[in-house]
């Protein structure tokens, strides 16, 4: 199994999330989605129903969000303290929702906790985000796709859980906080399509090897995110699956495979093309059957397609951003090189930065924002990728 890395970032600082907890097994999730939420900088305030106290004890949630936890609706009327008008709330999560309680919302029925907390917030219009949990055929029933469907209609989103063993299960932590950022987020790119591309492509040599490299796409995945945060409609072509809703993935192998993807994806109309992918210099003409291990073997390496060059040819008006890798370089040599990149292929904007000392299959990088002007940007890759959007940002404002 892949080690979890913890992040900690302040995309939820100043937020108060209430976090409604119903009666699904799912509920001892809870603690760690509560404590991931803090870890963002969100103050989190549990609400449980009486079915979520049979589950998990409200000690285990007060430890979790730090805050004592309402189970009842008191004279200090809570719900309208968070969720009423001016309310401390910025939103409500209700995680995990069952069938009952988006039955319960969906027809105006208020006789839990939970529920009391969601007619107050629909009143005042607090965003509300439901993450159900149930049994596959329970979130089959059509009376339960109805109700998703008329809360959708009143502006609550929902986080579809993953549809495994015969259960529609709780949807994992980091996509839930992913979805609370982008709720409660600025949405400055909202209305913007960008296509990304990340990672390392793999050129065949025979059925088991490949010709690669050291990327890692880590830089790509984050720039996804980082774009899905601020609203826009995000694509990402890469040798990877990240799964979350909401950004469509392509999978590809070769440099062809993602020339050929991009350019036709391009064609459906996007913002801006981001090509953060190490994609192949080269590729061979592979052998159908494994090559021999016990001789000397010469390979024929043959330029692969260059995909930035495609995409300007077949789309001059398109704002492409470039990444420029190089090693053994002085700062000024490469940004010497980058600003040539920028100039023949008429981009926007090169990230560029020097391998040779790090950056390829790390957790962080150093680079050199170039434009108009040259900003050089030090951190993990979450940190430099919202430094970029930052830029595309502007880039696209200027449109």
């Amino acid at each position: 199994m892949g080690t979890h890395i913890i992040r900690t970032s302040k995309s939820l600082e100043e937020k108060t999330i209430v976090l409604g907890i119903t009666g699904s097994i799912a509920s001892v999730r809870c603690v760690e989605l509560a404590r991931e939420l803090r870890r963002h900088g969100a103050d989190v305030h549990a609400v449980m129903t009486d079915a979520a106290r049979r589950i998990i004890h409200p000690e285990a949630m007060r430890y979790a969000t730090g805050n004592n936890v309402i189970s009842e609706i008191t004279g200090d009327v809570e719900h309208v303290d968070f969720c009423g008008f001016g309310g401390r709330a910025s939103l409500l999560l209700i995680a995990p929702c069952t069938a009952n309680t988006i039955g319960k919302i969906a027809n105006g029925i208020d006789d839990t906790s939970v529920t009391t907390f969601a007619t107050t917030a629909f009143g005042s219009g607090i965003p509300i985000v439901i993450v159900p949990a149930m049994h596959e055929s329970m979130y089959d029933h059509p009376i339960v796709i109805e109700n998703i469907g008329k809360l959708t209609g009143l502006g609550v989103e929902f986080v579809n859980p993953l549809t495994e063993e015969g259960a529609a299960k709780i949807a994992g932590n980091d996509e839930i906080v992913m979805r609370v950022e982008r709720a409660l987020g600025k949405k400055t790119l909202a209305g913007k399509k960008i296509l990304i591309t990340g990672g390392a492509t793999a050129e065949t040599i025979d059925p088991i090897r490949i010709l690669t490299n050291r990327a890692s796409g880590k830089t790509g995945v984050e720039l996804a995110l980082a774009a899905f945060r601020k609203g826009a409609g995000v694509t990402l072509v890469h040798r990877g699956c990240i799964g979350i809703q909401g950004i469509c993935e392509f999978y590809v192998e070769s440099a062809a495979d993602m020339t050929r993807t991009v350019i036709e994806e391009l064609g459906k109309g996007y913002d801006m093309l981001i090509s953060a992918a190490a994609i192949s210099d080269f590729t061979v003409s592979p052998s159908k059957e494994k090559i021999k291990s016990a001789k000397e073997l010469t390979l024929r390496l043959k330029p692969a397609p260059k995909l930035i060059k495609e995409a300007r040819r077949k789309y001059p008006g398109l704002k492409i951003i470039g990444f420029k890798a190089e090693t053994g370089l002085t700062e000024d040599e490469l940004i010497k090189r980058a600003r040539k990149s920028m100039d023949s292929s008429q981009l926007s904007m090169v990230v560029a930065n020097d391998v040779s000392s790090g950056g390829m299959g790390t957790e962080e990088n150093d680079v050199y924002l170039i434009d108009g002007s040259v900003k050089p940007v030090s951190g993990t890759k979450q940190e430099i990728a919202i430094e970029i959007m930052e830029k595309v940002e502007e880039i696209l404002r200027d449109k």
